[in-house]
């Protein structure tokens, strides 16, 4: 038996409603809440999207991260919203990343699958395993902001972790 070594999926239940889950992965600031450093996102006519202005597809955008140099920066596409429970977009080479958010009891449930990954053994290494434990982080991180809890996000740019 072969592993799929393009794709993954993630779950993490949230205390929170599907809503509020949502608008947390659709505007920079939100985003710059419990993940990012830096999300701007480009509208398709080159205007910078206002900080709490909902993403739209065909928004292209450049993300960076809390202990990274401005060197290291995500650039993608968004490719799809639909206002209520699903986003997707590329992921730079990484691939694509698909979330889907729903109701199981009393409880949401977000679903990240990353898909087109490359397959060659340092795209296993790089996107399939390092993607995995960086979506893991920022998953766990997403519950403990919604939670009430504390980001758990290294912001102190003199260390020195990698």
């Amino acid at each position: 038996m072969s592993h799929d070594w393009s794709t993954f999926t993630l779950k993490i239940p949230v205390s929170s409603p599907v809503q509020k889950i949502y608008d947390m992965w659709t505007t920079r600031a939100n985003l710059e809440a419990w993940f990012l450093r830096k999300a701007e996102f480009t509208k398709p006519d080159g205007t910078v999207r206002e900080s709490k202005s909902s993403i739209q597809a065909n928004d292209t955008y450049e993300w960076m991260w809390h202990g990274y140099p401005d060197s290291v920066a995500e650039h993608g596409k968004i490719l799809a919203v639909n206002g209520k429970d699903h986003i997707k977009f590329s992921f730079g080479e990484a691939g694509i990343v698909s979330v889907h958010i729903s109701q199981q009891e009393d409880v949401s449930i977000v679903e990240l699958v990353q898909s087109e990954i490359p397959i060659d053994e340092q795209s296993k290494v790089n996107y399939y395993f390092g993607c995995t434990q960086g979506w893991t982080f920022y998953l766990a991180n997403l519950k403990s902001i919604l939670g009430g809890g504390i980001d758990l996000r290294n912001k102190n740019q003199n260390l020195k972790l990698d």
